[in-house]
């Protein structure tokens, strides 16, 4: 035999397998096989269905069938109530073959399905995975902040101005926080205008364009701990559902709590107010900034709700409420600093002031039933002026969804051509003003003379366009209808025009 032969037959041998080997080899395929046939890291932790705590608070879980999980101490507590009914090695048995003995506590056929993920906690990220919740580099500077809500807001100059500010600044802090020695105060925002005028909608359009979960809340359903209603941590709770239960995320968010007004103290009452100077009181570790337990998925906390902590220190909160009869506060206070003589004002012309919300100051709002304590928790406060008839009108047409356009965009699904006479839209204006409810009159306005429009326009396909004039909105004459062979003549001002109502 040469050495190339001898060579070819060592060769073969080494690749011959021992059966222990051959095993070893089966063993680690199949547990390579498992491996990637595991699901990927799930994105929700699980909770204990006993004590409802999540897993990095309660640890490791152990999982039994219909996919429930239980905390080790819950389970302890479990077997030790069971050796006390006489717990035997047959119990054990049943264990194995997915019955659980002498369980009183849990209903597994209630159970079955899972938690739903609305009441599940997001798993907190790791080390590597982290990144910074807010980068500086990337907050808009307050004039690029302004000018994106001039987009969608008409007027409010100052308070567009103020929010700019005050939401950059914000941010900066919770950016530079870890930074140098000088603790910045939070820049909590108590807005006060009339019914209308935007407040809502300022706060809205101001979260969609950080890209930050926003929760919004009244506070009239808000009381005092131990009664019929929300507690004080179900604002906490809202924002992150809104974070999508990622309590990084609600960290940084936005809370707007509207009609901030109904709180006040009650006046020339003997009863407990539960509702008023009580939630004021009850809200001040939120505006200031405390770690709160808040339940997961649900506005109360109970037994079958699993909660977690939420610290409150970056969270912008904004309140914000119409504050009715704070103008009397307001002219009761101009009117004793008028003076007497030649040179005097008047004390009637502060009764004409439509925009007197304006000259507020602490004082007034304390006065109107904000105790001091909340008050110095909201210091920036500014107001928002009422809407004049030329405000509405611009409201009518130039932000990006416009109330014009949207109705413009349904007569355009008819293949139907929507269009407004200047006095029109003057008329419109009016007669919403009229309603005292700010910009929300326009839609009630717009709806009753487009009714008829909308419903006779699908019946003729020959209808090409609809001209809606100052008579038509008056209810005094009819739009301009028309037709479609004399759309394109339009333009040359020759066409014949049908003056009738629809």
């Amino acid at each position: 035999m040469n050495n190339n032969d001898y060579r070819e037959v060592i060769d073969e041998d080494e690749k011959k397998e021992t059966p222990a080997e051959t095993e070893d080899s089966a063993r680690g395929a199949q547990q390579d096989k498992d491996n990637a046939a595991k699901p990927p890291e799930q994105e929700y932790e699980d909770a204990c269905y006993i004590c409802r705590r999540p897993e990095h608070i309660a640890g490791k879980m152990i999982k039994i069938p219909n996919n429930i999980c239980i905390c080790q101490a819950c389970m302890q507590r479990t077997f030790d109530s069971m050796n006390g009914n006489g717990f035997s090695m047959d119990d054990i048995m049943n264990m194995g073959m997915g019955r659980i003995p002498n369980i009183s506590m849990i209903n597994l056929s209630d159970l079955q399905g899972g938690m739903p993920n609305r009441q599940k906690l997001k798993r907190k990220k790791t080390q590597e995975d982290a990144k910074p919740a807010i980068d500086i580099k990337k907050i808009p500077a307050p004039h690029k902040i302004k000018a994106s809500l001039d987009e969608y807001v008409v007027g409010q100059e100052q308070a567009k101005k103020v929010m700019s500010v005050a939401v950059y600044n914000h941010y900066k802090r919770i950016a530079q926080e870890q930074q140098g020695d000088v603790e910045i105060e939070k820049s909590n925002m108590l807005m006060i205008g009339p019914t209308g005028c935007g407040k809502t909608y300022l706060v809205k359009t101001l979260a969609k364009l950080l890209d930050v979960p926003l929760a919004i809340t009244d506070a009239t359903s808000l009381t005092e701990a131990g009664y019929i209603g929300d507690d004080i941590e179900s604002v906490v709770s809202k924002l992150l559902a809104a974070a999508d239960n990622d309590v990084e995320r609600a960290e940084h968010g936005i809370i707007f709590i509207d009609e901030i007004d109904k709180i006040a103290k009650k006046r020339n009452t003997n009863q407990r107010d539960v509702s008023g100077e009580s939630v004021q009181q009850g809200m001040l570790k939120l505006l200031e900034g405390a770690e709160v337990e808040v339940p997961v998925g649900a506005s109360s906390k109970n037994a079958m709700v699993p909660m977690t902590m939420v610290n409150t220190r970056d969270i912008l909160f904004i309140c914000g409420g119409a504050f009715p009869d704070l103008e009397d506060i307001i002219r009761e206070r101009l009117n004793q600093e008028a003076s007497i003589g030649f040179r005097a004002k008047l004390r009637d012309e502060n009764d004409a002031d439509e925009n007197i919300l304006s000259k507020v100051t602490v004082e007034d709002v304390r006065k109107f039933g904000m105790i001091p304590e909340f008050l110095g928790r909201l210091p920036i406060m500014f107001t928002l002026d009422a809407l004049t008839e030329d405000t509405l009108v611009r409201i009518l047409r130039e932000p990006k969804n416009a109330i014009l356009k949207q109705y413009e965009k349904l007569l355009e699904m008819d293949e139907v051509k929507l269009a407004f006479n200047e006095d029109a839209l003057y008329a419109i204006a009016k007669a919403a003003k009229e309603k005292k409810v700010g910009a929300r009159a326009l839609r009630a306005v717009i709806e009753e003379f487009m009714l008829d429009i909308m419903y006779e326009i699908p019946k003729d396909d020959n209808i090409g366009m609809v001209t809606i004039t100052k008579e038509y909105v008056e209810k005094t004459g009819g739009p301009i209808i028309t037709m479609r062979g004399c759309v394109g003549i339009e333009e040359k001002g020759v066409m014949p025009q049908i003056a009738a109502g629809v």
